[in-house]
């Protein structure tokens, strides 16, 4: 029975888990799927770091590449693919290139008739009212040094021992032509000597002091010479006219002396009796005056230009904004003088200017 019997054989089979290798070409396409978003942005930093005229010149070179290396030629005047009538692009997006980039040029340099004008009138109104503006300026700041030059004045009249006795005869004030400063004759104080273009002692001090400190300004003056109505008796030749314009001259040689200079000078007139200090009495001792202008902008273009009236000054007694005709001057504080009769005219033996 046991040799009859027939043997069991048992097969075991190992199943694997996986169905075999699937291979590596997924890597591949991610790989490609990582280099060309790296591409991808940095063209997109390239694009956003670079100016118009570099994209410009990018997008030329691309469309008309030069047959030399490291050249390129003027912009191609043949229409690509993306180029309308005249070479304008017909893309929707502005990316940058010449031709967009020359259109901006070309709507920038476009300017209607119309436009072109209104924008030179609008240019010349800017320069008018900068010249405008920095006349105004020039005008307050020389108003200003004439003001400081007026405070400089009566403070050395107040602190100088040669000046402070004479103070009441001396006249400070503004005027449209300038700053004046007028030295007047009292009775028993004249400036001059009798009849004479010879200064007395303390004039030629006072006209030094006054020199100065006017050299301290960059404006030139202006000097006048006036006298009394007192005509001037002894020769037929010389009269009230050459003796004013002479005690003129001695007294700008004096400024000169005491310090100024003398390019400073820029008219020395006599005006005689002409324009007198004291209207009310032409024989009055304060008519008989040395004025000194420290001349503004308009009176000196107007006497360099040879169209400003003689009398630099006017009249005493018109244009003053800072003191009265009649007032005189101590140590900036104005007093007008009493009103008094006219004084007599003078005596037939004594008929010499004083």
């Amino acid at each position: 029975m046991s040799g009859d019997a027939q043997a069991i054989v048992i097969k075991r089979i190992k199943k694997h888990g996986h169905g075999g290798h699937h291979g590596g070409a997924w890597k591949v396409a991610y790989a490609d799927f990582v280099t060309a978003m790296m591409a991808f942005f940095l063209m997109m930093w390239l694009v956003g770091s670079t100016t118009k005229e570099q994209k410009a010149a990018l997008s030329e070179y691309f469309t008309a590449p030069s047959e030399v290396q490291g050249s390129s030629p003027q912009p191609t005047q043949h229409p690509t693919p993306v180029q309308g009538p005249g070479g304008a692009s017909t893309s929707m997006i502005q990316l940058g290139g010449s031709l967009n980039l020359e259109s901006e040029r070309a709507k920038k340099l476009k300017v209607e008739p119309g436009e072109a004008k209104a924008g030179k009138e609008k240019d010349d109104k800017t320069k008018t009212v900068d010249a405008k503006t920095a006349e105004q300026v020039a005008r307050e700041l020389e108003q200003q040094r004439l003001e400081q030059l007026k405070a400089d004045l009566n403070a050395a009249i107040h602190a100088s021992q040669a000046l402070a006795p004479y103070k009441d005869q001396l006249l400070i004030d503004i005027t449209p032509e300038g700053l004046r400063i007028q030295i007047v004759d009292e009775e028993n104080r004249p400036m001059f000597e009798r009849g004479s273009m010879h200064l007395q002692s303390y004039s030629t001090d006072i006209l030094g002091e006054i020199g100065k400190i006017i050299n301290s300004v960059p404006n030139k003056i202006s000097i006048s010479g006036h006298t009394d109505a007192t005509p001037y008796a002894g020769t037929p030749d010389y009269t009230n006219w050459e003796l004013s314009a002479d005690r003129a001259n001695a007294a700008r040689r004096a400024l000169i002396a005491g310090g100024m200079g003398e390019d400073k000078i820029a008219r020395v007139v006599g005006l005689s009796s002409a324009v007198p200090f004291y209207k009310q009495d032409p024989f009055a001792p304060s008519n008989r005056r040395i004025s000194i202008i420290v001349m503004n902008r308009d009176l000196e273009a107007s006497i360099s230009g040879e169209d400003a009236p003689v009398p630099a000054e006017a009249s005493p007694q018109e244009g003053s904004s800072a003191a009265p005709a009649d007032a005189f001057t101590t140590g900036g504080d104005v007093a007008a003088p009493a009103e008094t009769a006219p004084a007599p005219a003078p005596a037939a033996d004594d008929s010499f200017v004083r």
